[in-house]
């Protein structure tokens, strides 16, 4: 967000206070409005590619917000296949019930789901098969030292493993350098998300 100074202020300098006031709905649907505005804009200059946008956990458990989501995607030209939508494992464990039936709603469309921070909660796993995901984020406390501590890299393996018999791919958060990189490489971690891959830039949308 640009603060009234033009400087840029960073998310958790104002998402925890957004989530207190029951404002996230409001911001997602913000900021999925921009998005499909910006992506019509480039699908006439160009072809598109997958687009990931975080959703909070106030706003998936909220049918009236899923619903006005639902009929906003019906209404854009751009097509559902390109969007991936995040939510986080704890957002989506504290309501199950209702994010599986918002993800079911969302991917009808043809949307698709990444579960954020995988492995953060100690019941992810009774939990996960529950959720129609098509993508598992591990948690980048386990990625961040994978390549010198055997631990992280047994649970990191673990997640992937899991993953893959279910028929969803992995995305290795925090892969800050290229041992990291090669590590999973040699798990076969389907993706990798980090400045090892890309460094990460900012996109202003008036």
């Amino acid at each position: 967000m640009i603060g009234e100074d033009g400087e840029i202020v960073p998310p958790m300098s104002f998402i925890p206070v957004a989530e207190r006031y029951d404002l996230m709905p409001e911001i997602d649907f913000w900021v999925v409005e921009n998005f499909l505005r910006y992506c019509a804009q480039k699908r006439r200059q160009s072809s598109l590619g997958r687009y990931t946008i975080n959703l909070s956990g106030a706003s998936i458990n909220k049918p009236k917000f899923v619903d006005g989501l639902e009929e906003m995607l019906r209404r854009s030209s751009v097509p559902c296949e390109v969007i991936c939508f995040e939510i986080t494992e704890t957002a989506a464990i504290a309501n199950l019930t209702s994010a599986a039936k918002s993800i079911r709603q969302l991917k009808n469309l043809g949307c698709q789901f990444a579960l954020d921070d995988f492995g953060s909660g100690m019941s992810s796993l009774a939990y996960l098969k529950h959720l129609p995901v098509d993508y598992l984020k591990i948690d980048g406390s386990f990625v961040r030292n994978i390549h010198r501590d055997p631990v992280d890299r047994a649970m990191v393996e673990s997640c992937n493993h899991i993953a893959h018999v279910m028929g969803l791919k992995t995305i290795a958060e925090y892969v800050e350098n290229q041992r990291i990189l090669q590590v999973l490489r040699e798990i076969g971690v389907d993706y990798a998300q980090g400045d090892a891959v890309a460094e990460p830039h900012l996109l202003f949308i008036d």
